[in-house]
């Protein structure tokens, strides 16, 4: 997978990231879960997303406004940082457009 666009314009928040990344990454109708457990199930090949790759993700303000939370547990980043992190450890160059 050389490189691979998100554009979260059409659907902003947490499903909607799930939604554009399973699109973009394995195919239309297809998702990455609910959540970031299932966001790093999903990159470590359990639907066949494997890094090293690069994401190029369009419109990156408009995600990082809908997905600045923090989670429960206490967390220190936003949950667009968070997901950002566990792309990046994962094998994935995020590049925000």
């Amino acid at each position: 997978m050389a490189g691979t666009t998100i554009d979260p314009r059409w659907a902003p928040g947490a499903p909607g990231l799930y939604c554009a990344l399973g699109e973009a990454l394995i195919g239309p109708g297809r998702w990455f879960g609910r959540g970031l457990d299932d966001l790093n199930d999903c990159l470590g090949g359990q639907r066949g997303a494997i890094g090293p790759f690069t994401l190029i993700w369009h419109d990156a303000d408009i995600a990082r406004h809908a997905l600045n939370f923090t989670l429960d547990h206490g967390g220190r980043f936003t949950y667009f940082e968070e997901a950002a992190r566990l792309l990046e450890s994962r094998g994935v160059t995020v590049v925000l457009r």
